[in-house]
């Protein structure tokens, strides 16, 4: 067995030469950050989704916090998100001033339950505390059954927006998720890890020329340049900008950008090669005592994580001691995800161990394997060897 630590981690970016060349392009021209690049960069992602707007930040954490402000959300409202999912799916609600609740997750697909979403909709319509917005997350880049999410929000009457940070390349009723057909907003991750990287960054896609036009304004201060938005002033002063709401500074550098535009050219070539791993997995470890993924009828997913979750009571090792014996065989596994409301700062808001029991079950069994375009089946072999060892000490 290795020795080594993280010899193979769970997930990397592949960043080829003419990434490279990219970001030195736009370090050896007139703009690094607010020229070009970045308006490209955004038409090409909405040209690939098929949406009509999509709108570039310096992170996935900023495009959902935007996001949540385009829709309005505020003091007293309510958002509901996926307990299962990074603590920024909820977050972005909190900084709103808005109060956040978690809706339990299907046991096969992980994401958020549409059973469980309309028996809590039931309830809070009838206790008066329906949500404003609800934020299905597209876990492992497996879509959301966002058909049935979208009838209740018609019925309902609350937004909608996508947390597609797994899921760019993915699709959904044969179409590419991000196309908003089912939602409001769509939002993307262009973490190292994810499907493609733009070193950090995100964006947020729309159909809705209103929604666009608020969440430019909140990524850069509040600020508008177009004179139709602007609140008429004196003839004789010049205001070529004007502050209307109080913003933030999300932006995305061109830098970002270029690497970002680069890598989108590759896109369905990396979800593929991410498949063809997820698909050795599915052969390599089918005698395991594991349960293996499974991939949305209705959708295609990109393979951001390919998760595993462990029979326990097949086994005579913890999900700990797994961990541990592939961490120190230099494989690099983790956990996607603990329970948001789990965390030390949910506790204190109120939240307890048991809320969500099938997310819980789910935290106690979970192991993301590696997965990732570079991953080459040597090694994929020796991460499925050391795992079998692994499950039978």
């Amino acid at each position: 067995m290795l020795s080594t630590t993280n010899t193979i981690p769970y997930g990397r970016q592949l960043v080829e030469e003419d990434d490279i060349q990219a970001v030195v392009d736009v370090l050896r021209s007139d703009y690094i950050t607010q020229g070009p690049v970045v308006p490209e960069f955004e038409a090409q992602v909405a040209k690939y989704c098929g949406a009509n707007f999509a709108i570039a930040a310096n992170s996935a954490t900023s495009a959902l916090h935007i996001a949540c402000l385009a829709l309005g959300v505020g003091e007293g409202d309510w958002v509901w998100t996926s307990p299962n999912t990074f603590v920024a799916s909820a977050n972005c609600a909190l900084y709103c001033g808005a109060k956040i609740d978690f809706v339990d997750i299907d046991p096969y697909s992980y994401n958020i339950s549409t059973k469980a979403l309309a028996v809590k909709l039931d309830i809070a319509e009838r206790d008066g505390r329906l949500p404003k917005v609800v934020i299905p997350v597209h876990m492992c880049g497996n879509p959301c059954d966002m058909f049935e999410i979208h009838s209740l929000a018609k019925r309902y009457g609350f937004k909608v927006i996508e947390d597609a940070s797994h899921a760019i390349g993915a699709r959904y009723l044969d179409n590419p998720v991000g196309r908003c057909d089912y939602s409001d907003i769509t939002v993307f991750s262009f973490h190292p890890v994810k499907i493609i990287t733009s070193g950090e960054g995100g964006m947020a896609l729309t159909n809705d020329p209103e929604i666009a036009q608020r969440l430019k304004r909140f990524r850069s201060h509040g600020i508008t340049s177009n004179p139709s938005d602007m609140i008429e002033r004196p003839s004789d002063e010049l205001w070529y900008y004007q502050q209307l709401d109080l913003g933030f500074n999300y932006r995305m550098t061109d830098i970002h950008a270029a690497l970002g535009l680069s890598q989108l050219s590759k896109v369905d070539r990396f979800v593929e090669d991410r498949r063809t791993v997820a698909s050795r997995y599915q052969s390599m470890l089918a005698a395991l005592p594991i349960t293996l993924p499974t991939e949305s009828v209705l959708g295609r997913s990109s393979y951001h994580l390919y998760v595993v979750r462990l029979n326990r009571g097949q086994l005579k090792v913890s999900q700990r001691e797994v961990f541990s014996c592939l961490h120190s065989a230099g494989i690099g596994v983790n956990l996607h995800y603990i329970p948001v409301y789990r965390q030390p700062y949910y506790e204190r808001l109120g939240f307890s161990s048991g809320y969500c029991q099938e997310a819980e079950k789910y935290f106690t069994d979970a192991v993301s394997l590696p997965i990732y375009p570079s991953l080459t089946e040597t090694q994929q072999t020796l991460v499925v060897s050391v795992f079998r060892e692994c499950l039978c000490c």
